[in-house]
């Protein structure tokens, strides 16, 4: 797929600019977007990408179109994933809902300009050495495994982690107790902090970025082409951004979401695995020759199983939710889990400070 240097140029230039846009509308007014506006600026956004879906199809052929769609499915359904981490982060640092949009959307600039890092070298690494495929398959086999063993832990929180950065920067730099609006820094008694926003995006960034390690590899098992895999994660990202206000807790419903996708890795992993095993020049593997036997998965078939496995996955999900509801079954959103846990531990520390008061008469 030959992608002139203009086109390329284009492609960024009206990403950026609709990115820019997006940030002065919403800079200059926060607010919690309504059902309505989030599901027509979602709408937009993959009517948008079936038609660019569509233009690549006609222009380079069904063979790209097809890579493109199953890119974009699949770094659509695991940023779908990634929402329930963001609804977290969101809880666990009390984010105004009027402040969400903006800090989700400052996130993603970051998470954008990461991935394209990650894009870039990922095309050098697979330009350079057919080996990588090996450990790009390996990678996201092992990342299968770990969902799976995931999907099956009740943690509420997801199994979340605050990454190492936002506890260090939290520890050694001042941040101020009040919001200033989606202020990063503010200046009180003559000194600079960081504002609760600052962590929060910097939480969104870190953990974006994370994800990233996932998703750039499971796409360059689609697709080998840089310009796919770039566009595929730019339209799954602006889409994300609506997905969290129109969707919200209705992730909760979503209960095998973790096997789907730890299935759709492991699938995309063993493909990854039977390439580099097709174009093997490794010495000690098959004494450095093309393994001919190695089949090679074709994207129609990818793209079958990738559909199929999100249907399988959302239609089985909502019919257990249902079961469960009509037993009387509910679960708790991460809000309703965090709000409970905060009235568990104030009830916990009022007891004990009637026990204290109580001791001491």
């Amino acid at each position: 797929m030959h992608v002139e240097a203009w086109l390329w140029w284009t492609t960024v230039a009206i990403t950026v600019g609709v990115l820019l846009f997006d940030v002065f509308i919403i800079g200059r007014r926060p607010h919690e977007p309504t059902t309505a506006e989030s599901a027509r600026h979602l709408a937009g956004y993959i009517g948008l990408a079936v038609v660019f879906g569509l233009w690549v199809w006609w222009q380079y052929g069904g063979q790209y179109g097809g890579e493109f769609f199953a890119g974009w499915l699949t770094e659509y359904s695991l940023s779908i994933d990634n929402l329930f981490i963001f609804i977290i982060i969101m809880t666990k640092l009390a984010v105004p809902r009027e402040y969400q949009q903006t800090a989700l959307l400052v996130g993603i600039v970051i998470a954008l300009v990461m991935r394209g890092m990650f894009i870039a070298v990922g095309a050098a690494a697979i330009n350079n050495f057919s080996w990588v495929f090996y450990l790009f398959g390996a990678f996201l086999i092992f990342t299968a495994v770990q969902l799976a063993r995931e999907g099956m832990d009740d943690d509420e929180d997801g199994g979340y982690d605050e990454p190492r950065v936002v506890s260090y920067v939290k520890r050694h730099f001042p941040v101020a107790d009040e919001w200033n609006g989606v202020k990063l820094f503010v200046h009180e008694n003559g000194k600079r902090l960081l504002t609760p926003m600052f962590i929060v995006v910097l939480s969104l960034g870190m953990t974006d970025l994370l994800f990233a390690l996932d998703s750039i590899p499971a796409i360059y098992g689609l697709t080998k082409e840089p310009y796919l895999v770039f566009t595929a994660n730019v339209f799954a990202l602006m889409g994300l951004r609506q997905l969290y206000f129109l969707i919200g807790d209705l992730l909760q419903r979503l209960v095998y979401l973790s096997y789907g996708l730890a299935f759709l890795l492991l699938f995309i992993g063993v493909k990854l695995v039977l390439h580099a095993m097709h174009e093997n020049e490794l010495p000690f593997i098959n004494g450095g020759e093309h393994i001919k036997w190695a089949p090679e998965i074709p994207i129609w078939l990818s793209l079958v199983v990738i559909v199929g496995t999100l249907a399988v996955t959302a239609v089985a999900s909502f019919a257990k939710d249902r079961r469960d509801r009509a037993k009387g079954i509910v679960r708790e959103t991460p809000a309703e889990a965090r709000s409970r846990k905060a009235d568990e531990s104030g009830s916990g520390s009022e007891a004990s400070s009637s026990e204290t008061r109580t001791d001491n008469a």
